[in-house]
C-alpha cells in the first residue's frame, strides 16, 4: 500500500532553473514507500580535492526528504525542513551517487525522513535524517 497522498510527476519544469538543476538531481523511481534520485560526481558536486561536497550529499538529501515528504502532505497543507544531518561514510570521486528516501515518522504536525546515498558499487557515502514541518497553505 503505498504512503503518498499526491502523485508525483518528474515535470521538467520543477527541477529547472533550480538546485536540482544546476547538479544535475534527477528522481529515478518512486515505490510504495521510498522516493530515489541521483546526482552526478562531476565538476559542480566535488570539492577542490575532487571528492564528491559533503553539501552536494546534503543537497541530494534535503531535496529527495522534501519532495517525498511534501508527496505525504494531506490537500492544502505542505512541508518545509526544520532540520538535516548528514554522516559522510566514504569517500567517491566520480560516476554518480544514488539516494533512497524512506520515513521515519509522518505525523500531522512533522515528518522524518532518513536517506542512505550509495556510490555506483552499492557502498554508502552518506546517511541523512530530515525533520520537515507540516504547515498550512496560505490562504
Amino acid at each position: 500500500m503505498s504512503i503518498w497522498k499526491r502523485p508525483f510527476s518528474a515535470d521538467a519544469a520543477l527541477f529547472k532553473e533550480n538546485m536540482c538543476d544546476h547538479v544535475g538531481i534527477e528522481i529515478t523511481e518512486v515505490g510504495d514507500d521510498f522516493l530515489r534520485g541521483t546526482m552526478p560526481v562531476d565538476r559542480r558536486t566535488i570539492q577542490p580535492m575532487g571528492l564528491l561536497h559533503g553539501g552536494a550529499s546534503v543537497v541530494l538529501a534535503e531535496t529527495l526528504g522534501s519532495i517525498a515528504a511534501n508527496l505525504c502532505c494531506e490537500e492544502g497543507m505542505y512541508c518545509v525542513g526544520l532540520e538535516i544531518n548528514a554522516n559522510h561514510l566514504r569517500s567517491t570521486t566520480s560516476g554518480k551517487v544514488t539516494g533512497t528516501t524512506r520515513p521515519v515518522h509522518i505525523g500531522r504536525s512533522t515528518q522524518v525522513w532518513e536517506i542512505k546515498i550509495e556510490d555506483d558499487h552499492g557502498r554508502p557515502t552518506c546517511i541523512s535524517r530530515i525533520t520537515m514541518a507540516t504547515k498550512k497553505m496560505p490562504a
